[in-house]
């Protein structure tokens, strides 16, 4: 018997469910953002292939996205209904794997063993086609040696296949590709790596542990080789996701400049916030806020409450006292978009029956 790691992750998930609902967008460009409207200040959740080969991709301002294909389907966002369709994905996951973990709506890592003769090749297509069976949704299968490599194999897959990418091909598949192509290093990073003239997969590897430690710290710069190897130890693990922290955030279509409209704002999403920490059952130890000034600057501020709460009001003055460290004035900067975040207190480990299932997504207003 062989272990294996499958990466399984459905292809455009949100506008695939937007087109299974509507039937009549098969094959059209369809973006899906904010409240649908390209001429509101929104972003885009996710798009189809269609409209991906107009250059539309996810975070894109929508009055970029209409510039870009203005023949797109707009389409407001409907949690709710992704929710309802992941949940079924999931549970064909669990009937298909011992070991399920849930990464969001519309990925999982899959544990799988293999007998003489079988390859996860095997497994992977019977994955798809439970999948495809029960929710008309196709998905990419990445199949590893470990969770990175079936993590990063997916991407090889799209649309609707399956790749393998293990310790014998590694090097041979990822090591002349850009070190922002491993999973965990973004672009601000790889930009650090190539100043250190580190500008691919194989030269991330070659650099010694102890030349990357003293660069980039001694966690980090040893973590970023491992990612070069491709060296995972992470199990597959198959425990109920349990929220770390609650958000609520909201654009505004008009720009706020009046503080204490700014302030009545932050005491609603955090009032909001309130609510979804209490259902949670965990109070929360530590607030967060988030001001995007006018036109596109993003700044936060956070702090540690001196006891954990569920109290929306404690929240609430929270969440105003690092308001007050923007120094806003009278007539205080734009302000296109607010957000408050709950971190809560870690659950006790004995207590799991209040885990969610499914990770939460950045909830709007």
């Amino acid at each position: 018997m062989t272990g294996w790691v499958l990466h399984v992750d459905l292809d455009q998930f949100i506008a695939a469910v937007e087109v299974l609902r509507h039937p009549e967008l098969a094959g059209r460009p369809v973006i899906v953002g904010g409240r649908g409207d390209p001429t509101e200040r929104g972003v885009v959740a996710t798009a189809s292939y269609e409209a991906r080969e107009h250059g539309v991709h996810s975070a894109m301002p929508l009055r970029t996205a209409a510039k870009r294909c203005p023949d797109a389907v707009f389409l407001p966002v409907d949690a709710p209904a992704y929710e309802e369709v992941s949940a079924v994905v999931m549970d064909t996951l669990r009937a298909s794997a011992p070991v399920v973990e849930v990464l969001g709506w519309d990925e999982a890592f899959l544990a799988v063993t293999t007998g003489p003769g079988q390859e996860p090749e095997e497994v992977a297509a019977g994955v798809q086609r439970s999948v495809l069976e029960a929710t008309g949704l196709h998905c990419s299968v990445g199949i590893g040696d470990n969770k990175l490599r079936a993590k990063i194999a997916t991407e090889f897959g799209k649309p609707q296949g399956s790749f393998r990418l293990t310790e014998q091909n590694w090097f041979a598949v990822m090591g002349e590709r850009p070190t922002d192509a491993l999973w965990g290093i973004g672009r601000k990073t790889a930009r650090r790596l190539a100043e250190l003239g580190i500008l691919t997969v194989a030269d991330l590897a070659a650099t010694p542990a102890q030349e990357l430690a003293d660069r980039l710290g001694p966690t980090m710069g040893p973590w970023y080789r491992r990612l070069g190897r491709g060296a995972d130890t992470s199990p597959v693990r198959g425990e109920p996701y349990v929220n770390r922290s609650h958000g609520r955030e909201t654009t505004f279509q008009q720009d706020l400049t009046d503080p204490r409209r700014i302030e009545e704002e932050v005491r609603r999403l955090a009032a909001r916030v309130g609510q979804d920490v209490s259902a949670e059952g965990r109070p929360a130890a530590r607030v967060g806020l988030k001001i995007r000034f006018a036109p596109f600057e993003t700044r936060t501020r956070s702090l540690t409450l001196a006891a954990p709460t569920e109290d929306p009001d404690e929240l609430g003055a929270a969440a105003v006292r690092l308001l007050e460290r923007f120094a806003l004035g009278d007539a205080g900067r734009p302000v296109r978009l607010l957000g408050v975040r709950a971190e809560m207190a870690a659950p006790d480990p004995a207590d799991r029956s209040g885990a969610k299932e499914r990770p939460q997504t950045g909830a709007g207003s």
